[in-house]
């Protein structure tokens, strides 16, 4: 068959776009365990077509691609995760470790290792694990800010605040919030409270 206009795909070249776009495909084709011959019936178009668009063989059109996106029950956009930036970062903690810091916020103090951050185009993303003592004295610092916050509790139990509401977490508890409202942990109410806190935001 040669490609003209009026064709839904072109001649490509491995190891592009194309190439990118084909290999999602196969890998949605191949977690909802359908044939490429599955895949063809469900999308109107021949089965060697498949083969050759997960291949990276061809350059198929937008409508064609909008069929297959159909067909795979995803959104188009997914077809072209892997066609972005070939740079990404990858961060590997072991037990223990972690970038440690220790933070004075007044007469408050707490220490926390950073475990991950990650900063995109499009959003930013951070992991740490915060250990605070009790101290009576001094009331723990609360927070505003943008995005979801995620906190899970390892050790100890407190008080914790968001906008008017107070929680008591417990080991094992969670709290998955906006950080719109304020929020921060009210108070200590053993020796120690060690917590793992996730922060995601839109850039």
């Amino acid at each position: 068959m040669n490609a003209n206009a009026d064709e839904p795909w072109r001649a490509a070249s491995p190891g592009n776009v194309n190439a990118a776009v084909g290999r999602v495909i196969r890998e949605l084709r191949d977690l909802k365990r359908i044939t490429a011959r599955d895949l063809a019936a469900r999308a109107g178009v021949s089965s060697a077509m498949i083969s050759r668009i997960e291949s990276g063989q061809v350059s198929p059109s937008l409508s064609m691609l909008e069929m297959l996106a159909a067909a795979l029950e995803t959104p188009i956009a997914a077809l072209f995760r892997d066609t972005g930036s070939a740079v990404s970062d990858f961060t590997h903690v072991r037990q223990g470790e972690g970038l440690k810091s220790r933070r004075m916020m007044g007469d408050h103090v707490h220490d926390f290792a950073a475990l991950g951050f990650h900063r995109r185009h499009d959003m930013q993303f951070e992991a740490v694990m915060v250990t605070l003592e009790r101290h009576d004295e001094v009331a723990p610092p609360t927070y505003t800010g943008h995005g979801c916050v995620f906190i899970y509790v390892l050790e100890g139990e407190a008080l914790y605040r968001y906008g008017r509401q107070e929680v008591h977490l417990k080991e094992g508890d969670s709290i998955c919030l906006d950080a719109e409202l304020r929020y921060g942990v009210q108070k200590v109410l053993t020796r120690r409270l060690r917590f793992l806190s996730v922060q995601a935001e839109r850039r």
